[in-house]
């Protein structure tokens, strides 16, 4: 079935008949193979049904038997090679599963459907074959594994080392190579005897690691020269610094083929005879060379079941790295917990939610002397405190106002700065000026959110009405601001007032038609900025959309407004007068001070990818969950959005009554 299909009609859905209770009662087990047109039943199978075992369980034989019995085929299911950010066992649902109907993909003894597919799939699409470059490079880049919950920031040991890779006792896998602790201690020996002087290091697997299952290897292993890793270091980094890899049949092999490797496997698995190992036991039916691209298309593209949590559909498996990257980029950040001071308390529930998953926040009158916990303040509070990490509202925030306390669906996080002070580096600046050029599959991705962003109308906050007609002429779109705003007070130099920014677009401009759109916080009476445009705009719209006025004007005049962001997203010509965080990068006219750091010359597209996929993080209200910005994106545009409850909407009356010059609702 097609990815993004939904369930199949009774009448065509294939009747699949389990004796295992995981197939039961895992829901997303369930589901995957439902939206692939099986209906699971129990009882028993008759011509026309199949036999759903999971691989090589314990319980695997109760179906084996009945289906050999009814002759009736078999379904093996599997994890896939991209599980889910924690083992299974930690009761973390999988974002796909191998449907094998040969024989499991790491059962040598017979030909599987992926082996078929390695042998005789022509694997010579040249869109296929760049999709498998980029999914590649996404792996190294983001630290994605099978399990992905590990940290990139553990520095590996120094380059130079042989790896040996430690696999779980009594794993089918395992089995199904011969695998028993003779043979990983002759894997050991050999991996010193061919490289003599040389570090061994020997690395625990994941489930160990969580005290699940135990490995071959233990501390008596340990010598002089071989010595075990047990953090949760990132496989590729790892891989990075090693000379030599050594595998019976674990994933890292197929990890450290793409990392660059030749690993020496003493197993037969999935990844071995395809001459991009060197096999201690080769298979002789297993003759063709394929080259990396080749193997991980056939084993990442073509070949599993990929599931999407936020749609609740299948999908393919760019989809799966979007979900991977967001969800592993929250539990790196947030497993040890955080400590936050400045916080409003209408925004500590979206604090929590988002950043409280793996566990709680701490809100504390200021930071901790000593903490084990990184330490949050929202924005720009204690400018000059050190080593704290800063909050403030995503570019794609909500479809409501701050202002309103309607909840954020993005947040940001800078470690450095952030991204509306250009009077010190910020995270953002780095994040733009790394993707100076994109790879062919970050382009592709960028392309296609600002697509649906600029096809559906999105922008900060979503509100607002249509725009009415507007006079022909050469139409500039002026953007008024919050003028005690910290991107005006920081970021600006000589026009620090929406008067002064209109008066400038208009000397500028005498014949064009000025459009002057007040900020929606303006509007609403919550903050500083009203001001008489008469006499200097030709159209002042009230209530208006901004995303949708946009379409209508040729440029775009700003101090600082994240609207010139959103107009250079629609090939829009934006001038500056201050020293927003898109200004400096070649991509606007700047009439303000803007940082000589800004060095990099990204195109428009690296500068969105930057500010929309790799600075924000994304909050799922359906799922409740991290997720990537393509996924707010749909809620924003279809819904659900879960409303504000009443005690929030107390408060936005409350707020709306008591409003103050003060700076207190960014």
């Amino acid at each position: 079935m097609k990815p993004g299909a939904d369930t199949a009609d009774a009448e065509d859905r294939t009747r699949l008949y389990v004796y295992n209770g995981g197939f039961l009662t895992q829901r997303r087990v369930r589901r995957i193979l439902s939206l692939e047109g099986f209906d699971i039943r129990v009882g028993l199978p008759r011509s026309g049904d199949m036999v759903g075992i999971w691989g090589e369980s314990p319980t695997a034989h109760r179906g084996t038997r009945v289906a050999k019995d009814r002759n009736i085929p078999l379904l093996r299911v599997e994890d896939s090679f991209l599980r889910s950010l924690l083992p299974g066992r930690d009761h973390e649902p999988p974002l796909g599963l191998l449907l094998e109907r040969r024989a499991m993909h790491f059962d040598p003894s017979q030909p599987s459907d992926l082996e078929t597919l390695l042998a005789t799939h022509p694997l010579d699409d040249t869109a296929l074959l760049d999709r498998a470059r980029g999914a590649i490079a996404r792996l190294k880049e983001s630290h994605l594994s099978k399990y992905s919950a590990c940290d990139p920031d553990i520095a590996p040991p120094d380059p130079g080392y042989v790896l040996v890779v430690d696999q779980i006792q009594g794993d089918a896998a395992v089995t199904a190579s011969r695998g028993d602790p003779a043979r990983f201690l002759e894997m050991l020996i050999i991996a010193q005897e061919e490289n003599p002087g040389a570090r061994v290091i020997i690395k625990t697997h994941p489930e160990t690691l969580q005290g699940h299952r135990r490995g071959f290897f233990s501390a008596d292993d340990e010598t002089d020269r071989v010595s075990l890793l047990a953090d949760q270091i990132s496989p590729w980094s790892l891989l990075e610094g090693a000379i030599g890899v050594y595998t019976l049949s674990s994933q890292l092999g197929f990890e450290a083929i793409l990392a660059g490797h030749k690993p020496r496997v003493f197993g037969q698995p999935f990844y071995a005879g395809w001459g991009l190992t060197q096999d201690e036991m080769p298979l002789a039916r297993r003759q063709r060379n394929l080259t990396r691209a080749q193997l991980f298309a056939a084993a990442m593209i073509l070949y599993p079941t990929w599931y999407d949590p936020y749609r609740d559909q299948l999908c393919e498996l760019e989809t799966v790295l979007d979900t991977l990257e967001a969800q592993s980029r929250a539990w790196r950040q947030d497993r040890h917990g955080w400590t936050a001071s400045g916080m409003r308390l209408w925004k500590r529930r979206h604090i929590q939610q988002t950043f409280g998953k793996w566990k709680k926040v701490r809100f504390v009158p200021e930071r901790p002397s000593a903490s084990d916990r990184p330490h949050m303040v929202w924005g720009n509070r204690d400018l000059d405190a050190e080593d704290v990490v800063r909050v403030e509202d995503g570019f794609l925030r909500s479809r409501g106002l701050g202002a309103n306390l309607v909840p954020p669906l993005s947040l940001v996080t800078d470690d450095l700065g952030i991204y509306y002070d250009p009077t010190r580096p910020s995270r953002l600046e780095e994040l733009i000026t790394a993707r100076e050029e994109l790879r062919p599959d970050q382009e592709i991705r960028i392309r296609r959110l600002v697509t649906q962003l600029t096809a559906a109308g999105l922008s900060k906050y979503n509100t607002g009405d249509s725009c009415p007609p507007l006079p022909d002429g050469h139409r500039i779109l002026v953007t008024g601001q919050v003028e005690d705003d910290a991107s005006i007070r920081l970021g600006t130099s000589t026009v620090r007032t929406n008067l002064e920014l209109l008066s400038t677009a208009r000397a500028a401009n005498p014949d064009a038609v000025l459009i002057y759109k007040p900020h929606p916080d303006v509007e609403a009476g919550l903050r500083d900025g009203r001001m008489d445009a008469e006499g200097l705009a030709d159209v002042v719209l009230h209530d208006v959309d901004p995303a949708l006025v946009l379409p209508e004007v040729h440029e775009v005049w700003t101090m600082t407004s994240l609207l010139g962001f959103e107009a250079l997203l629609r090939g829009i010509e934006v001038t500056t007068l201050g020293a927003p965080f898109y200004a400096g990068w070649g991509l606007t006219t700047d009439l303000g001070s803007v940082p000589a750091r800004r060095g990099a010359r990204p195109t428009v597209l690296g500068l969105a990818y930057a500010t929309l996929i790799d600075y924000p993080r994304y909050f799922d209200p359906v799922t409740r969950d991290a997720c990537p910005a393509e996924v707010v994106a749909d809620r924003l545009t279809n819904g659900p959005i879960a409303p504000a409850g009443p005690a929030i909407r107390l408060l936005a009356k409350l707020q709306g009554a008591f409003a103050t010059h003060a700076n207190l609702w960014r």
